[in-house]
């Protein structure tokens, strides 16, 4: 499978600058700083066609952000993303605009992301009017071959946001998602918010369009089970920075990085007894002031030295890529 989107060294820094009564504040002596949060620190790593890449870690971790960096949400500090070989971080390059339409976001939470305003005919149907998929005088068989798809019926398309179930809004979102005929879809934590057995009814959906439609995904979500399912490969992140890339059975059978061995060991497994369930040890820190070396060091129970002075290098055996300097000289 070919390269579909690439991410190269991609970061992204939020930056609050101090106002003019703040920079008046400090020159009579208060103690006030420009802050800068390194939401995703030097990422990198690609989604082949085709593709279920599940992207998972602590909430704050910078996987959202990553997320809406790829669609273009978001403008990228430092870095390039390639989507089929373009550069689509550049704003003013028509190819650029004409790729990330074909890069589409599914949300979190549907009634937040819906407008309220507006009936689904009209929050489905206006981008694809928009942009020349259809014309307004056949919109509305295009909008109701759309909610077929995601599994509702027509009669959906003359109703309100409010007037849905938390399951049939998400259908919504993914309908509006589909609406341009996009190839590749993310999907930030878009069975979070539901109940367990409308989850798995969204995910045999995600899985029919994959089929269905030829759809690339790449899968926000900290449910690490629903990953397990659903995913062909695992990007792990910890405070902005990628610490571990595997196909799914490699990682969940033997993860390398001690992060990832902490998230797993909180699993839950049929068949494996009595277990006492541990959580990940401390505190995730602020990304406002991150340790130094390896971000995860005061959490780590094999950190050494070389972790709290040094940036792990990423190694790469066959097909899982580690971060950390356990699997590159030792931690001494």
């Amino acid at each position: 499978m070919s390269a579909m989107l690439e991410l190269h060294g991609v970061s992204r820094r939020f930056e609050k600058k101090l106002d003019g009564v703040e920079r008046l504040a400090r020159r009579l002596g208060a103690d006030l700083r420009e802050t800068c949060v390194n939401a995703v620190d030097a990422a990198s790593f690609t989604v082949a066609r085709g593709e279920v890449v599940g992207l998972v870690g602590e909430s704050g971790c910078g996987k959202s952000t990553l997320g809406r960096m790829v669609a273009g949400l978001l403008p990228v500090s430092e870095g390039e993303i390639r989507f089929e070989g373009v550069d689509v971080t550049d704003a003013h390059s028509a190819q650029a605009r004409d790729k990330r339409l074909r890069i589409q976001m599914i949300f979190q939470d549907p009634m937040s992301s819906l407008n309220p305003r507006l009936k689904v005919a009209e929050i489905v149907g206006e981008a694809a009017v928009y942009h020349g998929l259809t014309t307004r005088r056949e919109v509305a068989g295009y909008v109701d071959a759309l909610l077929e798809k995601v599994g509702l019926d027509r009669a959906f398309a003359q109703r309100y946001p409010h007037q849905m179930s938390g399951g049939q809004r998400q259908r919504i979102g993914i309908a509006r998602a589909l609406a341009v005929q996009p190839e590749f879809l993310i999907c930030d934590e878009s069975i979070a918010a539901l109940d367990v057995s409308i989850q798995a009814q969204v995910i045999n959906l995600f899985q029919d369009l994959r089929r269905d439609l030829d759809l690339t995904y790449l899968f926000i979500s900290h449910d690490l089970g629903v990953v397990e399912h659903i995913a062909d490969r695992v990007v792990v992140m910890y405070l902005g920075r990628i610490v571990e890339i595997a196909p799914t059975d490699a990682l969940f059978e033997g993860p390398r990085h001690p992060y990832t061995q902490a998230l797993l060991d909180q699993v839950p497994r049929l068949g494996a007894g009595r277990q006492a369930f541990r959580t990940v040890k401390g505190e995730i820190p602020s990304p406002l002031n991150p340790p130094p070396g390896c971000h995860f060091h005061p959490r780590c129970p094999m950190a050494g030295p070389r972790c709290r002075r040094e940036v792990p290098r990423t190694i790469t055996e066959g097909a899982h890529s580690t971060a950390c300097h356990l699997h590159d000289g030792g931690v001494e």
